[in-house]
């Protein structure tokens, strides 16, 4: 059984990837490998388990109450990123990017790849890597108008994002996951991972910037093609991401999930936008008799707007994923092909590495989880930092290998072959240069022997 297991979701994956060859959507095989791993579980009568951290071992229990667990822990980051798209769509129905866009003097290709770069790393630090690329793209999307050059600007969003997010204790799901077990603390965790994150940022955009098609100008925008400005514009940018900014400090305050603050946030930036708008709150009501498209959609509210906006296929996908890859976690696999991993090499920085790589296949979180069982050194420990490091930023190697790719994929529709090609090894040079100098700064300047 274990074999057909594995073949349902190898097929699945490479209906996923193949997406663009079979000429169906991605989140169909995800959501269909999803239902077919649970389905075989729950028809096999297979024992499932949870991993128990603290004990290293593996505890069972029964499928509904590990399926409801699951879908807890998937339907939290589905909400919050529910919430943060909203609040970006909101800004983006004021115009409020056009603030932003408006600093952006430049027509150099190789300044603007610095400056999205920069911006990717220190956003994603702030608000996480996953809204800092919605943002990012959005903007990216309004300054580039030809698609094969935006391609490349959002392959290069996606690396430094991941950078970003891996030396913040909320930059990153999996950094907050090791923040939140008490297994690294906020300063000690910038203090080892900042430096690599700089570095696997730096390299992979230094090589970059001498391509071919990052040099020269990108071309002026007409004058009667730029977007009316709001003069709310502003006021919605600094609102909207001062929200999302908020959202870690009501966890800190009230130990909430962060999809509740991100709720808290939405409910007054959207309270903001029905008093800027001038228009009745609304957010399921719709005139469907309306024959004017144009007077429908002037009589709809700005959280309707934004809603119906969303990438909702994005979402399902990403359901599909975590859920597929939650049904090997609760078999047990991930944990024993952890364990037998760790056992097989001795080298725990091997290890952690190839965890960074398996992060980019599979998914960072259960892998983050797995060695959260596997080893068992006190806060703080570099192993940890290592960790954080690895699966923080090994995502970037593959488009879907992280939920920044996945959002940027959506976005602008990118094709797996294609960011394999282009950009994946310049996401592996980038790691595999932080990762040294993560080894050098711990062994040789912060605990030196």
């Amino acid at each position: 059984m274990e074999t057909i297991i594995i073949i349902v979701f190898l097929v699945g994956y490479l209906a996923i990837t193949l997406e663009h060859n079979l000429k169906i959507d991605k989140l169909i095989p995800a959501l269909a490998m999803m239902a077919l791993l649970w389905a075989i579980i729950a028809l096999a009568h297979l024992p499932v388990f949870e991993v128990n951290a603290e004990l290293k071992e593996l505890e069972p229990t029964h499928i509904d109450e590990i399926l409801l667990h699951h879908l807890g822990k998937t339907a939290e980051i589905l909400v919050f990123l529910l919430g943060a798209m909203t609040i970006v769509e909101i800004i983006d129905y004021f115009n409020g990017f056009a603030t932003i866009k408006g600093y952006i003097r430049t027509r150099s290709k190789t300044k603007l790849l610095w400056l999205f770069s920069l911006l990717a790393f220190v956003l994603s630090a702030i608000i996480d890597n996953l809204t800092a690329t919605i943002v990012l793209v959005t903007i990216l999307q309004k300054v580039i108008k030809d698609r094969n050059t935006r391609l490349w600007f959002a392959g290069m969003i996606i690396i430094n994002a991941n950078a970003g997010g891996a030396w913040s204790p909320i930059g990153d799901v999996t950094t907050t996951m090791l923040w939140i077990a008490d297994k690294v603390s906020a300063l000690q965790l910038v203090e080892h991972v900042l430096l690599p994150s700089i570095v696997c940022t730096v390299v992979p955009t230094l090589i970059a910037s001498r391509f071919k098609v990052f040099r020269g100008q990108i071309a002026a925008e007409p004058e009667d093609l730029e977007e009316p400005k709001s003069k709310f514009g502003p006021t919605m940018l600094y609102l909207g991401l001062g929200s999302i900014v908020f959202v870690p400090f009501f966890k800190t305050i009230t130990h909430l999930p962060p999809y509740v603050g991100m709720m808290l946030s939405l409910a007054v930036v959207a309270t903001f936008a029905e008093i800027y708008s001038q228009t009745k709150f609304s957010i399921s009501s719709v005139d469907k008799s309306e024959s004017d498209e144009h007077d429908a959609h002037a009589s709809h509210s700005p959280v309707h707007s934004s809603l119906s906006k969303i990438e909702l296929p994005s979402i399902l996908f990403f359901l599909g994923i975590l859920l597929a890859v939650a049904a090997l976690e609760s078999l047990g696999y991930l944990f024993t092909y952890a364990e037998a991993l760790n056992e097989a090499i001795p080298n725990t920085d091997i290890v952690v590495m190839l965890l960074g790589v398996g992060s980019a296949i599979i998914d960072n979180v259960p892998l983050v989880a797995a060695s959260m069982g596997m080893f068992s050194p006190g806060m703080d420990d570099p192993l940890w930092h290592f960790i954080a490091y690895s699966a923080g930023t090994g995502g970037s190697m593959l488009i879907i290998g992280s939920a920044a790719g996945v959002v940027a994929m959506g976005m602008e529709k990118i094709d797996f072959f294609w960011y394999l090609r282009k950009i994946a090894w310049l996401a592996l040079v980038g790691f595999l240069a932080g990762a040294v100098s993560f080894i050098l700064l711990r062994d040789l300047v912060l605990n030196p022997m």
